[in-house]
């Protein structure tokens, strides 16, 4: 999807792609994606993205790093922004380079807006998001017509930092959950989803970095993922898994 707007200016504006870098494997960005890290003049990047991904960067490109890690953020969101909005208006080409996709739980939908209001053009490139990287790299179908007709990806970490989700939809039958941003509210949404109804002995797992080298993966049960993640020191980021189709993991 592209958004134009032109100039009320003699001075020609410049453009931001908001690109997914997919969950870490290099060889899982787009050819698009690709394709714009390598034009771009300005790149502008997080810490969920691989040295992989970055080698991908032209070496006379600019180089912004803006990752944000629980309780240390390199620059506040609003700064981010108005950053991007500041590299177009000098006429550059930029890329915001974020991990898995930009309109999942990547706050593209918010750079956009602010691009948008700006008169910057803005085009978007999607990613393969986590949760698609960690089923195709641990071997299990987030959908299948013996276990999941459908599956529901929701963040357990809100603006305010509490996990209010909707607990009941999320405890019907046969559907994959995959909760992103979750480990520090395992507890809750553990204790949640089974005063919801979903038994505590529905097949679960703890996912950490899927498809990096270093990608692990952690099987347990709803009412046991607190204890898994105590066991294996869990920490973000990490998917959380829930569902029957995470008995057909191959690792």
């Amino acid at each position: 999807m592209t958004q134009t707007t032109s100039s009320t200016t003699d001075n020609p504006i410049g453009h931001v792609a908001l690109v997914g870098a997919g969950p870490g494997d290099a060889e899982l960005i787009t050819l698009k994606g690709a394709r714009l890290l390598q034009a771009a003049e300005v790149v502008v990047y997080d810490n969920l993205v691989s040295a992989g991904i970055l080698d991908l960067i032209s070496p006379t490109a600019e180089r912004i790093f803006v990752g944000k890690m629980a309780g240390n953020h390199t620059m506040p969101q609003d700064d981010i922004c108005q950053l991007l909005v500041g590299k177009a208006l000098e006429g550059k080409s930029v890329v915001r380079l974020k991990g898995g996709d930009p309109f999942v739980f990547g706050r593209g939908g918010e750079e956009m807006d602010v691009l948008i209001e700006a008169g910057v053009p803005v085009d978007i490139v999607p990613g393969v998001t986590a949760a698609l990287g960690a089923a195709a790299s641990f071997g299990f179908p987030l959908t299948h017509r013996d276990h999941a007709q459908s599956c529901v990806f929701v963040t357990g970490h809100l603006k305010d930092h509490t996990v209010e989700l909707d607990w009941p939809a999320l405890a019907r039958p046969g559907q994959t959950v995959v909760i992103y941003m979750g480990v520090t509210g395992l507890e809750t949404i553990s204790r949640e989803l089974q005063a919801a109804g979903l038994p505590g002995d529905t097949p679960a797992a703890l996912i950490y970095r899927a498809t990096w080298p270093n990608e692990k993966a952690h099987k347990g049960t709803l009412a046991t993922l607190p204890e898994v993640a105590r066991a294996h020191k869990v920490k973000p980021p990490t998917l959380i898994v829930i569902g029957s189709v995470v008995q057909l993991m191959h690792s």
